[in-house]
């Protein structure tokens, strides 16, 4: 498992997760498989009433002739002048630069790394010693160059990830996509001799995964053929594979039904606690937790399915999204319960409460180390940390020291086998610093490894913390950071981001591309503004804040962003004229919506990998699977309030929009890029201002590696600042 499929993640810069996090993300989160035919399911009044279906035939030489000529346009308009180029490589500098913080994961002896760089733009996974680590140039032994593999083979692949085989650390399963698609590969790889095994593991090209269960052993989830995926597409079978048998001769672990979104199984090797366990995803937030019995068969974890579960060491973790009763108790949504795994299964429900939110707090993330738990919370959108530690009466609560008041900060384990943990500290002004900290050890023994260099000059700016009025009275935080010497008379040109959809909160962070290409400007010379929106849909105040805008409620999400653009002009950081938006995937729907509704309240839209026809976004790609947070377009009754929300056909030729630049990715086979062709298609038609840009790699990430990226983000701010400062 390397990720939920949500249409959320930017994979340009994906880091290496150990088997031991991600195997933590599998009970959690939904699976990370998309697979869907073009146009399954695609009915006949869709293909009637749409004259830009054809649009949605990805690789058809009709549709990339037409993204050919509007690429053509695009470059010919953006990326032409010279200031498009500085700016261009300045963020290639950043993106490429030697001083960036390599993010190590511990394996074994070694810490591993996958690093991108001009030398190596499809990266090269690496390894040193700690000791080595802590210089400042620390001596790497090159593991796999992923661009030396791809002129050997004449291929075009990117680094997913890679399940090492504890506790000698020597075989892999190392996934690996074209071009940055969610689908992929396995194969199995020698850590020793750093050779591909010769007869080892492979898995083809497929959404699924392969993970160990011993050397010799795994489980295996994939296409297998007809009737093997779920409607979704995702995989509907898990099947334990032994070495030197073919895959399709493997013995069926569990199989979901056709109408779940998919299946994956996993083995805990915790010296004690070995055991097997299934997970099963209902929906995107509905799952169940089998275990498995010496006899493989499966034991339900009885909890409710919309918790997130957990098991490490002798416990339970559940993470409730709505309010459960349970042994005469109601515990509300949002609240983190442990309880003794084998007290659970024996019938006991008594549970600690490590964690209950309040008004203005939320669980963020939790990590576990050998020993303790450290629990990441919302206050507002600002990060507290927290240490649980169990003891023979019951958990006990300690404060994580040094943390800053307005920061992005989170906490990896280094190992499952230590309380040692990477704490890493920024925020917009402020560069990356990551330390080397002990569980239970005071701020002043933390062991500074790594410092990002300024990659912009950040002294003339200030972060601010505002709150806006949405519609219905709801607060809605956002942050802002502006110039120091602002006027205040609505001149400033400010650029506002927004996300809100599928539980995911926006902290404050360090963009070195944002700052290098907006605060400072594209030229160097000065910039502007940069808001970034906590509206509902997102996780900021936990599960309510999600749910507050799901489906029929999904309104609420605009306007919450609307309000936020309101109070910007308000405060007269900016006006109208002056101010622009950008979203990503599901922001890109937001961007939709902005785009549509409130168009009078903007200057410039950017609108990136994004869905946008929701009557059929069900049926392309992933769609299917996020239907829990949309809804169902094919039910008449759903359709009613999806219609509402579906930029492609709140669509008026009549009416007045602002310029609009639409972003997307031939290889993205989550988000499908017929949204954003489709869109552009019809505005184009109706004469608006309009411009489109499709990249032929990059997956839903956008781009497969950092000159692809500097190239997008370079068109996107360059449009921005010229749309905003005429």
């Amino acid at each position: 498992m390397r990720q939920p499929a949500q249409p959320c993640i930017r994979n340009a810069k994906r880091p290496v997760f150990p088997r031991s996090v991600r195997r933590a993300c599998a009970l959690a989160l939904a699976l990370a498989g998309i697979a869907a035919s073009l146009h399954a399911g695609a009915g006949e009044t869709d293909a009637m009433s749409d004259p830009y279906l054809w649009l949605e035939d990805v690789g058809g030489e009709k549709a990339l002739g037409w993204v050919r000529a509007q690429n053509a346009k695009t470059e010919a308009e953006l990326a032409a002048t010279p200031a498009f180029k500085q700016l261009e490589a300045s963020l290639l500098a950043i993106y490429d630069s030697s001083e960036r913080i390599p993010q190590v994961v511990k394996l074994g002896d070694f810490y591993y790394d996958l690093w991108r760089d001009s030398e190596n733009p499809r990266g090269l996974w690496r390894r040193t010693t700690l000791d080595e680590y802590r210089k400042p140039q620390p001596r790497w032994e090159a593991v796999l160059d992923l661009d030396a593999l791809n002129r050997a083979e004449g291929e075009n692949w990117v680094f997913h990830d890679a399940d090492c085989l504890r506790p000698d650390y020597t075989r892999c399963l190392i996934a690996l996509s074209r071009g940055g698609a969610d689908a992929d590969v396995t194969r199995e790889f020698d850590l020793t001799t750093k050779t591909w095994v010769e007869g080892g593991f492979f898995r083809p090209e497929a959404k699924g995964a392969l993970s160990w269960i011993d050397r010799d052993t795994v489980y295996v989830s994939t296409d297998f053929g007809e009737g093997s995926l779920t409607a979704a597409g995702y995989p509907r079978i898990v099947k334990r594979w032994k070495r030197g048998t073919p895959m399709a001769s493997a013995e069926v672990v569990f199989e979901a039904r056709a109408e779940d979104m998919g299946v994956s199984a996993s083995h805990d090797d915790t010296p004690g606690f070995e055991r097997d366990f299934i997970s099963r995803s209902l929906d995107f937030f509905n799952n169940e937790l089998y275990l498995l019995d010496a006899a493989g068969k499966a034991h339900k974890i009885d909890a409710p399915d919309t918790a997130a579960k957990s098991l490490r060491r002798e416990w339970l973790l559940l993470r409730l999204r709505d309010p459960w009763t349970v042994g005469g108790t109601t515990y509300p949504g949002g609240a983190l319960l442990a309880a003794k795994l084998d007290d659970f299964l024996a019938g006991a429900r008594r549970f600690e409460v490590l964690f209950e939110p309040t008004e203005t707090t939320s669980l963020a993330v939790v990590t576990h180390t050998r020993n303790h738990l450290v629990l990441e919370v919302r206050d507002d959108v600002k990060t507290r940390l927290s240490i649980f530690t169990p003891t023979a009466n019951g958990w006990v609560r300690s404060a994580f020291p040094g943390v800053p008041e307005i920061a992005s900060v989170n906490v990896r384990a280094v190992s499952a086998d230590s309380d040692a943990v990477w704490l890493t500290v920024n925020n917009y002004l402020t560069p990356t610093t990551l330390k080397l900290a002990e569980i239970g050890k005071p701020a002043d023994t933390f062991e500074t490894l790594k410092q990002l260099p300024a990659f912009f000059d950040a002294s003339k700016h200030v972060v601010e913390q505002h709150f806006a009025t949405s519609k219905d009275g709801t607060r809605v935080p956002y942050f802002l950071v502006r110039p120091k010497d602002i006027a205040f008379d609505g001149s400033s040109p400010t650029l506002l981001y927004g996300y809100g959809g599928f539980g995911i909160s926006q902290s404050p962070a360090y963009n070195a591309g944002i700052g290098k290409g907006w605060l400072n400007g594209p030229d160097g010379s000065g910039g502007g503004a940069y808001a970034v929106a906590n509206i509902r849909g997102g996780g900021e105040y936990g599960p309510h804040w999600h749910q507050a805008a799901q489906k029929a409620n999904r309104h609420k999400a605009y306007e919450d962003f609307a309000a936020v653009a309101q109070d910007l002009i308000a405060r007269k950081i900016t006006s109208p004229r002056r101010l622009g938006i950008s979203g990503v995937s599901n922001g890109g729907l937001l961007m939709g919506n902005m785009l549509t509704q409130y168009p009078e309240l903007f200057g410039a839209v950017v609108i990136q990998v994004p869905l946008l026809d929701m009557r059929r976004y069900s049926k392309l790609l992933a769609g299917a699977s996020w239907m829990s947070e949309y809804g169902d377009p094919d039910k008449p009754e759903e359709w009613a309030f999806i219609k509402t929300f579906s930029p492609y056909h709140l669509f008026d030729p009549a009416k007045d929009y602002p310029p609009t630049l639409l972003l997307s990715s031939t290889r993205d086979d989550r988000v499908h890029p017929g949204h954003a062709r489709k869109m552009a298609a019809k505005m184009e038609d109706a004469g608006k201002d309009v411009r489109y840009y499709e990249n032929t790699e990059g997956g839903h990430g956008g781009a497969a590696d950092s000159r692809q990226q500097a190239h997008m983000d370079a068109l996107y701010l360059s449009f921005l600042w010229r749309e905003l400062t005429k």
